[in-house]
């Protein structure tokens, strides 16, 4: 399995910007097809976005296009997530995950490994 720590929460005035990293180690990073997902207080964890193996696709969650940016860098083991134009209802803790099928899914289940997640909070 991958070893995945998230980078780069904090907190925020509402309008603003943040970048989250997730670093990989211990496997072939190239090898996973990338998420990031968030949970707020009393909710479920949910789907933000997807990235292809080689970054060549991506996906998001409906909440977020347009505002958010999934990308990563294989040669640096590293996966990102621009957020721009955040609002109160972004803030949750953000995770980062790996499957090492290709596919696209929204289904948490499905991931293989997880980082231990990072605090994102945006003030109104």
């Amino acid at each position: 399995q991958v070893q995945l720590i998230e980078s780069g929460g904090g907190l925020v005035q509402a309008g603003g910007s943040l970048r989250l990293s997730c670093a990989a180690s211990g496997r072939t990073f190239s090898s996973y097809a990338m998420a990031w997902f968030r949970q707020a207080p009393g909710k479920e964890r949910e789907f933000v976005a997807w990235i292809t193996k080689n970054g060549g696709s991506t996906a998001y969650a409906d909440s977020v296009k347009g505002r958010f940016s999934i990308s990563r860098d294989n040669a640096k083991n590293a996966l990102f997530l621009q957020m721009n134009s955040l609002k109160p209802e972004d803030t949750a803790v953000y995770y980062c995950a790996a499957k090492g099928a290709n596919y696209y899914t929204i289904r948490s289940y499905e991931y293989d490994s997880w980082g231990q997640g990072t605090q994102v909070t945006v003030s109104s």
